[in-house]
Order: structure tokens, then sequence, then C-alpha cells
């Protein structure tokens, strides 16, 4: 299933950005990986046609004027109580003719109807059903939601038609990805996970405990929504993509190492048995993995500038402190202890993020937590896991969390 297993790129002096004319469905279109995929497709007009959008529906207008820029045939949105004032928006916008879907399952009807590429860009679990719907309809899946691929797992895994089916839209595992194809499989000997290290970076554990919302929220390097923001200070961010590199490059935890890079440029690296170690480097700047989400295997021109080698630089990298940030190591026992432990992680982090955000609860609180919620749990093994299976867990692991965040 993984982008390792798709044909090699082009051959060096070809020309970029010559391929077939795809066809896309993207969910989370008003959000920070939808804008930005819009406007890679509106770049490359002759590569890319976009059929169907969707969002939450919490900006119906800029839905509407996405929906007429783009000429789209059908529009979903989550809240079904958004669905009178989107068609009302796209008639003052002078789409009289767009399909609406509204509703919890819209986006996953959307999904399933088998466009060639669907961009995954929806923020939270809530995106496993879009993910398997676009995987049993054959669609090439560009994932930005590496929630859908933690919950689901195993189950995630087995929809998968062909190699090449899933190709990963986070910077890490798109570098991960593009590193892979220089060497077999059987020539892997670690990944190496790069991480910014967020705005709490050099701070003490006593000192990220106390940290508030409004500096959880100033990310130094990447601008991404308050949920992914709060997480990658945490590192809960990291955790996640651990979870989702084991499952998307079929690499065991322990070999996947995360190293913090406060310059984001190096945006992951593979480390093969003879000792060479292959990284992808580029500005910070999520356009790139979108548009190779699109667009893969090939490449398209132009994307987004490249480093400047004309310039001195400095790149560093540094040991993850996990007693300050033990998100990671609760990631890698999740792993470990049951096919629903992942789920219960990112559950219990989306109830604890949402409370911190609130101004519930301490930054502190979210990861100690979800380790309790973690404790907690039963879990489920592998060969017993299903979609209802992971819902249950998943409820489980928000009630708990909640009773707990209630009694800090």
């Amino acid at each position: 299933m993984s982008p390792h297993d798709a044909p090699a790129g082009q051959a060096v002096g070809t020309a970029a950005g010559v391929g077939p004319h795809r066809t896309v469905t993207l969910l989370g279109s008003t959000g920070s990986i939808g804008t930005q995929a819009i406007d890679v497709v509106l770049r490359h007009p002759d590569r890319f046609t976009v059929e169907a959008i969707s969002a939450g529906g919490a900006d119906v207008a800029q839905l509407a004027a996405q929906a007429v820029r783009l000429g789209v045939r059908a529009v979903a949105v989550a809240h079904a109580s958004r669905s009178d004032a989107l068609r009302a928006a796209l008639v003052d916008a002078g789409a009289r003719d767009v399909e609406v879907l509204a509703g919890p399952d819209a986006a996953t009807e959307l999904a399933g109807r088998g466009s060639d590429v669907v961009l995954n860009g929806i923020t939270g679990s809530v995106g496993l059903g879009p993910t398997l719907a676009a995987l049993d309809a054959g669609s090439t899946l560009a994932l930005a939601n590496k929630e859908s691929l933690v919950v689901g797992g195993a189950l995630v895994k087995e929809r998968v038609r062909r190699p090449g089916q899933i190709v990963p839209v986070d910077s890490e595992h798109s570098a991960m990805a593009q590193s892979l194809r220089g060497g077999a499989r059987g020539e892997v000997r670690r990944l190496i996970l790069t991480a910014s290290g967020g705005p709490f970076r050099g701070w003490t554990p006593e000192a990220v405990k106390a940290a508030t919302p409004e500096q959880a929220l100033a990310h130094p390097t990447w601008s991404m929504g308050p949920v992914v923001t709060v997480n990658s200070a945490s590192l809960m961010n990291k955790g996640l993509e651990l979870i989702e590199a084991h499952l998307l490059f079929d690499v065991s935890t322990a070999d996947i190492t995360v190293v913090v890079h406060p310059q984001s440029v190096v945006h992951s690296m593979v480390e093969f048995v003879d000792g060479s170690t292959i990284a992808q480097a580029s500005p910070p700047d999520m356009r790139l993995p979108i548009a190779l989400g699109l667009s893969w295997p090939e490449r398209l021109d132009p994307v987004s500038p490249p480093c400047d080698w004309t310039q001195a630089t400095a790149w560093t990298f540094e040991p993850l402190d996990e007693e300050a940030f033990p998100a990671v190591r609760l990631a890698r026992e999740s792993v470990d202890a049951s096919a629903t432990h992942p789920a219960v992680y990112n559950a219990a982090n989306e109830q604890a993020v949402a409370a911190f955000l609130a101004g519930r609860v301490r930054f502190g609180d979210v990861v100690a937590t979800v380790e309790r919620v973690l404790d907690a749990h039963e879990g489920t093994p592998s060969a017993g896991l299903t979609v209802e299976a992971v819902v249950r867990a998943e409820a489980w692991a928000r009630a708990r969390a909640d009773e707990i965040l209630d009694r800090r």
C-alpha cells in the first residue's frame, strides 16, 4: 500500500508536469490543506478537474465561492443545519445547478463516487468513513487526514486495492515516500521522522505543563488549524505521524526515530543498511506534498520555490526530549498494546485539546489525560477489529477523557 510501490518517476532532464488529466474530490476544502490544494489545482488546469468539494459548513460563503471558481458538480456540508444556507450562498454566487449533500455521511458519499483522486483534508477521526469509501471506490487516496489511518489501522490497510493507492500528504510522510524511491524495501534500516519541536522546544517539563493556549498556538514554522497546532506543540502530532508511518510503510515503530529539526527544511529521511541516508528537503510549504498527492508519481511544475543554495545556511538536528514531550512514547506503546489503542490515543487527545483550548485545563493535562485513558483501555486484537469496534473504543475514550478532565 506504500507509495514506495509506485513506479519510478521521470528521468533527469525530461519535462515535468506532463501526465494524465485527473478528476479530484476535495474533502475539507475550506481548511488549510483544502485552500492550498485549490491553489495547486488552479495553477494546473490542464491536469485536474475538481468534481466535488466538502467542508464542515461554518463558512458557506467561502464554500460556495470555491464551488463556482472550480466549477464543481457537488458540494457537501457535514452539518445538516447549514444546507439551506449553503444553497442560498450558491445561488448568490451564481451556481444554481450544484448538487448539495448534507449531514455527517455527506463527505463519505462524495468520497465513494469514484474520482481519480480523493484528497482527504478533513481534521480528526471523522475522516475514517471517507477514507474507506475512497479506497473501496478504487480512487487514489491523497491522505492528509492522518487520524483515519491511525484509528482505522488494519481496517484501512485491508481496503487497499493496489500498490500506491494511498499517497501521503503530510510533509513528513511525503518526504519518506520520495526518499524510499532511492532503494529497495529490504535495504531500509530505519525511518527518521523530523519534528520542528514546536513553540516549546527547549522548555523545561514544568514550563511546558503551564503553557497557555496563546503560547501553544504560536507555532514558529507552520500555519495550521488550532487542533493541529496544539498537537504540534505537545508533539502529539508526531506521535500520530509515527503511527501513520508504521502503517503506511510497514516499518516497526522501533525502527522509526524522531529527531528535532527546528528549521523544518528536511521533512524526513530514510536510512539504508549500507549507512546511506536519503533526505527530502524544501522550504516549508504544504503545496509541495499536496501537489505530489494529486499527481503521484509525477511532479508538477511549478509548485513552490526550492531551497536557495547560493546563500549560506545551517540545519540543526537534536534528540527528542521525551521527558518534556512524552506523546511519542505513548504512541509507540499504543501500537504495541492493541488494535484499538491508537484510536483511543487519538480520541482522548481530541477531547483534551478541546478542553485546553476552551481554557478548562492546563496544557500539561492534555498528554497526562491521554496516558490515563490508555492505561485504562482493555483493547481489541487486530483479528477482531471492525468499524464498530473502533467507534466503540473512541466513544469510550472520549467519555473516559471527559471524566478525567472534569475532575482537573
